[in-house]
């Protein structure tokens, strides 16, 4: 029976580099279009609302790591796990435990609704709202947190979506997201003219529609994994958070350094210096994104493969990761060189202060691609293994003591640059540590 299902399994096939390509290719052009999709929403907010706006976006940025940090522990922690089991053929408890942590994810998103609703107020305080950013920030942040469930949900039916072998489905999923997230920016926002509210409004409603679709895709039951009535096992859920913890370190690790970047720019520019610095970050998503997809979708096939203790396969899957990663990091590095101006120029008109600053602090963008180009994998390469301690316990706490570092020192160093410039600092500190890791292993 198990041989059988088996040979139905798309992550249980001998991968070359073009097989395997072409499996992560969903994600991949998933997470870029998602990219895509975050730069055009930023764009309506600074050019239909203002650039304090957007600097209200990225004063309650934090808040939102922390809660996706929390979906993405979930998410690739679990999917390690049901992928490891249905490696060793043990498919119904797959199934039980998908359905766990599927239901976790929902109650801790309730959980986070109530908590965030009763302290938004102090929430802003804390993070360095000015008078004029405060009222921007409650209206976001207010509508985005009653969506706390549904985004938990679209972060975990996203990832194991792939873990079920229909990453096709997901990037389906995604490009619906992303094109309900335009379309209702762009209604809210501009014929209605609803201002931010439109844009927590449309960002809400892209995060239903993989939930929802996710609910009745796997209630269907006609993939690899289901939903079943669940075995409460506490190790699973422990396993899962142990296992993903990298990822809601390295989200903790953001919402740190935004916070910080936040503070350093208000401190030095007020709010226009802070809408420079979320034009540089949002924009960094986006080249960043084709990392992010592929790591995502080759992550179930390491994890299916070190269930079956496949350790030849896993041998030449990394090998075909490493060519393809180094040429990816090639090509986006060229990419920020060229691009630089004119995506700043989608945000602000040029000639503005906004402008200037972040076209200045852009061109430190390609040098941070020279650095980061394995973190992404290496980390999903790690916590696949279920090497979480070494993640979490030695490479992710230099990345946020590097973070702290780079901000503060180049700040004072260099002045408002050299704030922007600092995330390029940082990389160093734990990129040579997860190679290494990896090559020993």
């Amino acid at each position: 029976m198990n041989e059988v299902q088996e040979e139905g399994n798309p992550l249980s096939q001998d991968f070359d580099i073009k097989s395997l390509l072409k499996f992560a290719l969903p994600t991949i052009i998933m997470m870029l279009l998602m990219g895509l999709y975050t730069i055009v929403d930023t764009i309506f907010v600074a050019r239909f609302v203002g650039t304090n706006a957007l600097s209200a976006l990225n004063i309650v940025c934090p808040v939102i790591n922390l809660i996706v940090g929390l979906g993405t522990m979930l998410a690739t922690g679990g999917s390690a796990i049901v992928a490891r089991k249905m490696g060793a053929g043990e498919t119904v408890r797959a199934s039980q435990d998908f359905t766990l942590i599927i239901g976790a994810g929902a109650l801790f998103g309730v959980i986070i609704t109530v908590l965030g609703t009763a302290l938004i107020d102090n929430m802003i305080r804390g993070l360095g709202a000015s008078g004029i950013l405060f009222p921007y920030c409650k209206e976001y942040l207010s509508i985005l947190l009653l969506f706390t469930p549904a985004s938990m949900l679209q972060v975990l039916f996203q990832n194991l979506i792939v873990t079920a072998g229909r990453p096709g489905f997901g990037m389906a999923l995604g490009i619906s997201a992303g094109a309900a997230n335009i379309l209702f920016d762009y209604i809210f926002m501009v014929p209605l003219q609803m201002g931010i509210k439109g844009a927590a409004l449309g960002t809400g409603i892209g995060y239903l529609i993989p939930t929802v679709a996710g609910i009745l895709f796997f209630t269907a039951g006609n993939g690899s994994l289901h939903f079943r009535r669940p075995v409460m096992d506490i190790f699973v859920l422990a396993g899962s958070c142990a296992n993903g913890f990298s990822e809601m370190v390295s989200q903790g690790a953001a919402a740190v350094t935004t916070f910080l970047f936040n503070r350093t720019m208000m401190n030095l520019l007020g709010e226009d210096g802070v809408a420079a610095i979320t034009i540089i970050i949002y924009t960094q998503f986006l080249l960043t994104a084709l990392y992010i997809g592929f790591s995502m979708g080759v992550a179930p096939v390491i994890s299916y493969n070190y269930g079956k203790q496949d350790n030849g396969r896993l041998k030449k899957v990394f090998s075909v990761c490493m060519r393809f990663i180094i040429l990816v990091s090639i090509v986006i590095f060229g990419m920020a060189v060229a691009f630089g101006s004119p995506l700043v120029s989608l945000f602000s008109e040029k000639g503005t202060h906004v402008y200037e600053i972040a076209r200045r602090g852009f061109f430190d963008i390609p040098i941070q691609f020279s650095f980061l180009w394995d973190e992404h994998f290496y980390f999903s390469h790690i916590h696949c293994a279920v090497k979480w301690e070494v993640v979490s316990g030695i490479i992710l706490p230099a990345d946020i003591w590097a973070d702290i570092c780079a901000v503060a020192d180049t700040a004072r160093i260099y002045g408002s640059d050299g704030s922007v410039a600092g995330s390029t600092d940082c990389g160093v500190a734990y990129n040579g540590g997860g190679f290494g890791f990896s090559l020993s292993e």
